[in-house]
């Protein structure tokens, strides 16, 4: 029983964090649109992923290695701000849509690779240095020092799995056609709205701060 209201203490915490709009979802939204259902979808299991990274050092005591340590700290941050305004001014500077999906197999038009999508939702989540912080704060508050590191890794796989869940609805519900389309009609508007929205974020990282 203690297992179990610990586990639902962190997802009633966790399920508000997850529909927060951040980086993560703006991601996953131009995915949907520029790519497509499956590509949108791989790119939340890349996310779901980077989530059991950060679960994992937390469980094992480098979150607060890294919490403490402004060098390394500062690393993954500086390089997570490289990679979203590199993401954003990409996108911004795309002229217009050539919508790909990842099941076509034109010659002209090659669909973008699965391994390539999980990638990208993989490093977009792993290289937020305030996901450290997050879970760190998350496990420590609710979660018991005695609770055993294989209990809080099954946490974790839930966690991950309410995350890619959450991300398939986001991908289900902007690749609906009619949706879809009134995206696609705001062509440029779209790119150069989620590039700045990217580079946004980029810059809303650069101000995170290590715990101090």
């Amino acid at each position: 029983m203690q297992y179990l209201l610990e586990f639902l203490g962190l997802m009633a915490v966790f399920s508000i964090f997850i529909v927060m709009p951040g980086a993560d979802f703006a991601v996953v939204l131009r995915q949907s649109i520029v790519y497509g259902r499956r590509a949108a979808m791989m790119t939340g299991f890349g996310i779901g992923l980077s989530l059991l990274f950060h679960i994992s050092y937390t469980v094992l005591g480098l979150g607060l290695i890294v919490s403490k340590s402004l060098m390394m700290f500062g690393l993954i941050k500086w390089a997570g701000v490289a990679y979203l305004v590199y993401l954003g001014i990409k996108s911004f500077r795309e002229p217009g849509f050539q919508v790909h999906e990842i099941e076509e197999t034109s010659a002209d038009r090659p669909p973008i690779s699965a391994w390539r999508c999980l990638a990208t939702g993989f490093v977009t989540n792993a290289l937020n240095p305030k996901a450290v912080i997050f879970f760190l704060s998350l496990f420590s508050t609710l979660v018991r020092h005695d609770t055993p590191s294989l209990i809080q890794f099954g946490y974790g796989l839930g966690m991950a799995a309410a995350l890619v869940a959450w991300f398939s609805a986001v991908a289900t519900f902007f690749t609906v056609k009619p949706i879809r389309d009134r995206f696609i009609a705001s062509g440029k508007w779209f790119n150069r709205i989620t590039g700045a929205a990217l580079v946004g974020f980029g810059f809303r990282l650069a101000l995170a701060r290590a715990v101090d």
